[in-house]
Formats: structure tokens, C-alpha cells, sequence
């Protein structure tokens, strides 16, 4: 079994042979559990409560934003409009990765049993994991005892990081090594715990792990709490709160000395950030100090998103390694300039900073439903645009298509691949119900922005736009109805998406 503690196995119905058989530990209803990382920390409600009724559940069913089924606890459905929103979660990511050098890679989704013993997982973490097994004799792995093999889904992706480091060569010239990952994670939480989008078993992090000197530890957390300022704010979230979460009292891998070596260089990053923070004595990761930041939902509850973490020990448990001159002054983070230690190469243990800048997507999904309570900035608006027609004619529906495939970007021959794809979400209400019904409908089930298609823009090829409800840059017209050419209408647009407003 993968997990020591496992009483017995979860009841599921029977399954046919050739698929997999996945179990999880019994729990006690009474069982707290320690979190250690970023996207899954305890919510507590250390301050009243704010006066905010929104609930990001209730908000999810009125914009269509995800569902869930008795099928797969804790495993949110996202519906198309949450998608859109999770889908430019993600790629806003992207795009600041190239700024902080991060370079995406992809991972498996279960690993065998050996990577997670090897990791220290097996031992600290195993009551959160999944174990899978093949209940197909025939197909499964087998071990050298003749033994079929487990596998385990993953919580985490640091040791598959750890892989991809050890895959290959490296010098100190490549340091910093900066990986991201935005694929699936699964963590057994507790089924009573279960809750929307904040307490969930399959989630996706914005993962990342970056493998560097010992010299490189500060200026890459002093870039990773910049990181952390520049989307916080981009999404209008804050005031939050910096935390140093230290050494575990009980479990805990590595020595004391690495500890406050640790613990050491994430408070002087901490400093240098000249921002307020506080110690969390005793609630670091098992296998490293972390800097936590903690942001407050519309119930008063605090929780866990962005992390830090420093860690020593995974880099030896996989032991990884770089080729340094000067190994000893490397490997204390110095420099010298003595003839003799340079001559010397040897190879040194990089360390790893784990961190998290959204953290789990899912939760941070629900805390901005709930911040912008049905009043989506335009970038990340699930629901854009909407044309009203005037009447349902031919000639003023074909307008209406022909400005919808402009604003999307999917004009031109069908022969050959859409090119120019916007990535705008462009509606049409073509019902037999009056304009001021249909454009009142369009504003409460929150599109950004309300064009009307008639008769009489036929002959000019122009729209009437209601651009009322565009948050205002001093350069978008605010006129309550304006006609324009669908071009440069796609131009403002385009121009409010590009700059996250």
C-alpha cells in the first residue's frame, strides 16, 4: 500500500478490467489537517466577517461559470465561461514568464511509488495522496519481487522538476534554471472540507521551480516577491499580508543548521522588500521555510495563495548537482579570487525555490468571482460582446454576423486556418424581443459591452456601441451610444485586453 496509514480502501463500483483502480485513506471526521503549501492552506476567520454576501458558488451558477458532480468530488466542472476565465488566468501567466525567465514544461500525471519515497513524500505527505494501481494483471508494471507496481497521482510537481534538472549536464553557467508547470494536481482532502473552488481535490497550480546558486538565493525571491506585487495588483487583490512560515516542530527532513541557513535568507528577502511581514512560527513546509501571502475573501476568511519556499533537501534526495570552480566558496555562496580555488572544479548541490504566484487557479478563481461580483474587468470578462439586432431580417443578421467574425478574427476564406483569432467572446441575440429588453438582458448577465445591428447600419457597414461599461483609460470614447466601424471598434477592444483592463 502507498499510504502507511490507510485503514482500508475506498468503496467504488466495479470497474471493468482494463481500467485502474484508484484508493485514498479513510479519515476521522475529528482529523485536522496540516497544510504545507500554497494552494491548499487553511482558510481561518480571524476577523469579522466582511459585509459582502457574495459567495462565489451562488455567483457561479447565475454567470455559468462551473459545475460539479457526485461523480468526482472535489473536481470542479468548468463550464465554457469558466474556462475562458481560467484559460486567461493562464496565459496572463505566460506572458510574464517571459519576463522572469520561466520555461514551461510538461509532466506525467502519476509517478511509481519509488519517486515519492525517494522525494520524502511517502513519509510526510502520503494521508493527501492517491494511490493507482492497474487491475489488470496482464498490463501492470511489475517489480523485480514479481510484485505489480504503484503508482501515485501527483500533489505536487517538484520532483518531476527534479527529474527533468537531472536529465541533463549542468554548469554553473545555467543557473538559474527557472521550470513552470500548469498541470493537474490531486490532493485527498477531507470529503466534509469539500467547498467550490477553494477546497477541492483537482486543482491546477501555476507551479513553478527554479534550480539556483546558493549566491542567487535572495535576488531570485526579491524577483519572485516583484512577480508576486505585479499580478496582485494587475488584478486589483490587496491588501495582502507577507507570513515566514519556519521549521515544522515535529516532521521535518534535514538538519537545524540548514534550517536557519534557510530561514536566514528568506528574512533578509523579506526585508529588502520593505513590506510589512510576520513569522508563522512552525508552519514551513516539510522540507523548507516558506513566505506565504495571504489574501482575505468577501466572508472575512483568509486564505493561503502566492508561496515561497526555499528547500535544501530535495536537491540532495535526487542528488542533483552542478559543475562550479571554487566548489567549497560555491557551495557557502562566495566568491574568491584565489588562483588555487579556481583551478578546482567540483561538483555542487544547486538549491531549489518552490513558488506559487496564483496558486491554485481554481481557488483564486473564486476569489476574484466573488471580488468582482458579476463586474468583470474586459480581459477577463467570460461574456464580451453582445450584438442586439434590431430585427431578424436576413440582411441586418448577416451585419450582425459579419461585424461578430471581425471581432473574433475569423473573416476570411474557409479553406485556410483561422490566423488572426482575437480571442474575444462576441454573442448575437437575434430573439423577436425588443431592443431595449434585449440590450437591458445583455448588461445584468454582465457583458462588457452592448452593439446594436440595424437597418439603418447597413449602407455603412458601422455599428452602434454602448461602451458605457468600459473601465476608462482617458482614451476610450464614453459617449452613451457611438457609431463605429467595426475595425476600429476591434482596435479599442484589443487595446483594453493587451493592457489587463
Amino acid at each position: 500500500m502507498l499510504f502507511k496509514r490507510a485503514a482500508a480502501a475506498c468503496i467504488y463500483p466495479r470497474l471493468p478490467s482494463q481500467l485502474c483502480r484508484i484508493r485514498c485513506p479513510k479519515y476521522s471526521p475529528q482529523l485536522v489537517v496540516h497544510r504545507s503549501c500554497s494552494s491548499h492552506a487553511t482558510a481561518t476567520a480571524t476577523t469579522p466577517p466582511s459585509t459582502s454576501n457574495a459567495d462565489h458558488r451562488q455567483l457561479a451558477v447565475q454567470q455559468e461559470l462551473f459545475t460539479t458532480s457526485i461523480y468526482s468530488p472535489g473536481s470542479p466542472i468548468l463550464l465554457p465561461n469558466g474556462a475562458r476565465i481560467f484559460n486567461r488566468l493562464v496565459a496572463f501567466l505566460r506572458q510574464q514568464y517571459t519576463r522572469y525567465g520561466f520555461d514551461e514544461v510538461i509532466t506525467p500525471t502519476i509517478y511509481k511509488k519509488a519517486l515519492w519515497e525517494k522525494s520524502g513524500h511517502l513519509e510526510n505527505y502520503s494521508d493527501d495522496m492517491f494511490t493507482v494501481t492497474s487491475t489488470s494483471t496482464s498490463r501492470g508494471d511489475m517489480s523485480k519481487g514479481g510484485e505489480g507496481d504503484e503508482y501515485g497521482l501527483k500533489p505536487m510537481n517538484c520532483p518531476g522538476h527534479c527529474l527533468i534538472f537531472a536529465s541533463q549536464r549542468r554548469s554553473y553557467r545555467d543557473l538559474p534554471i527557472r521550470y513552470a508547470d500548469f498541470s493537474p494536481l490531486h490532493r485527498n482532502e477531507i470529503s466534509g472540507a469539500l467547498s467550490g473552488l477553494t477546497r477541492v481535490r483537482r486543482f491546477h497550480q501555476d507551479d513553478g521551480h527554479i534550480f539556483c546558486r546558493p549566491s542567487q538565493i535572495e535576488e531570485e525571491i526579491r524577483k519572485t516577491l516583484d512577480f508576486v506585487r505585479v499580478v496582485y495588483s494587475t488584478f486589483k487583490l490587496g491588501p495582502y499580508r507577507l507570513t515566514l512560515s519556519t521549521r515544522p516542530k515535529d516532521q521535518y527532513i534535514g538538519t537545524i543548521d540548514e534550517w536557519e541557513v534557510a530561514e536566514g535568507a528568506l528574512k533578509r528577502a523579506l526585508d529588502a522588500s520593505e513590506q510589512d511581514w510576520t513569522i508563522n512560527e512552525g508552519d514551513g513546509a516539510f522540507y523548507g521555510p516558506k513566505i506565504d501571502i495571504i489574501l482575505r475573501d468577501s466572508d472575512g476568511k483568509e486564505h493561503q495563495t502566492a508561496t515561497i519556499q526555499l528547500d535544501f533537501q530535495l536537491p540532495k534526495r535526487f542528488e542533483l548537482g552542478y559543475i562550479a570552480p571554487a566548489p567549497e566558496y560555491e557551495r557557502r555562496g562566495e566568491t574568491t579570487t584565489d588562483p588555487d580555488a579556481l583551478n578546482e572544479t567540483g561538483l555542487v548541490t544547486p538549491v531549489l525555490v518552490h513558488r506559487a504566484v496564483l496558486g491554485s487557479v481554481e481557488r483564486l478563481m473564486a476569489l476574484l468571482i466573488e471580488h468582482y461580483n458579476g463586474n468583470w474587468p474586459f480581459w477577463l470578462n467570460p461574456r464580451q460582446v453582445m450584438i442586439v439586432t434590431v430585427n431578424n431580417s436576413e440582411p441586418v443578421l448577416e451585419h450582425a454576423r459579419a461585424v461578430q467574425d471581425i471581432l473574433m478574427g475569423r473573416q476570411g476564406s474557409p479553406e485556410i486556418p483561422v490566423s488572426q483569432a482575437t480571442g474575444l467572446v462576441v454573442d448575437i441575440d437575434d430573439r423577436q424581443v425588443s431592443i431595449g429588453a434585449k440590450s437591458r438582458q445583455a448588461k445584468s448577465r454582465g457583458y462588457s459591452v452592448v452593439l446594436t445591428a440595424g437597418p439603418r447600419q447597413l449602407s455603412s457597414g458601422t455599428i452602434t456601441c454602448d461602451l458605457s461599461r468600459l473601465e476608462s483609460d482617458g482614451k476610450t470614447p464614453k459617449g452613451e451610444l457611438i457609431e463605429m466601424l467595426p475595425l476600429e471598434l476591434l482596435e479599442i477592444l484589443k487595446a483594453k485586453a493587451g493592457a489587463y483592463l
